[in-house]
């Protein structure tokens, strides 16, 4: 069984879609890998596959990207923190950014993520948050 039921991968880039697809497959920590192209199909996802809380396909681990088009990242978490607590499943919210611009950074803090990473995405970079979030370490596919 893996580290995480499921993983939701939220960006605008089909190439990063894949290859993050591709690490999280390769690494095994998930049993389940959605992906959307933007906030507002991630909220469509989770009003899915969140209908009870305790479904396999209601993600534990969001990784989402700042910038999109339609709903951007920004947005998504403030349409997330509005949704009913009961319609939000514990779930960690890694933001994913290509820019440590001050002012970005500044932007994420307060926000309800566990942290940010830089794309992209890396075997330690999942490792850490597995580590950090989950307590324990991905598996050595």
């Amino acid at each position: 069984m893996a580290a995480i039921s499921c993983t939701l991968l939220v960006d605008d880039d089909d190439t990063t879609n894949f290859l993050n697809q591709t690490l999280l497959r390769r690494m095994a920590i998930s049993d389940a890998v959605l992906v959307a192209g933007n906030g507002q199909v991630a909220l469509d996802l989770l009003h899915t596959h969140c209908e009870l809380p305790t479904s396999p396909t209601c993600p534990a681990l969001i990784l989402l990207d700042m910038k999109m088009p339609i709903m951007n990242g920004f947005e998504f978490l403030q349409a997330y923190a509005q949704r009913p607590p009961r319609e939000n499943p514990t779930v960690v919210i890694i933001m994913l950014t290509t820019s440590l611009n001050p002012n970005d950074v500044a932007q994420m803090q307060g926000l309800p993520i566990a942290g940010y990473l830089t794309k992209p995405l890396t075997r330690d970079k999942i490792n850490q948050v597995l580590q950090q979030h989950f307590g324990q370490p991905a598996g050595e596919n």
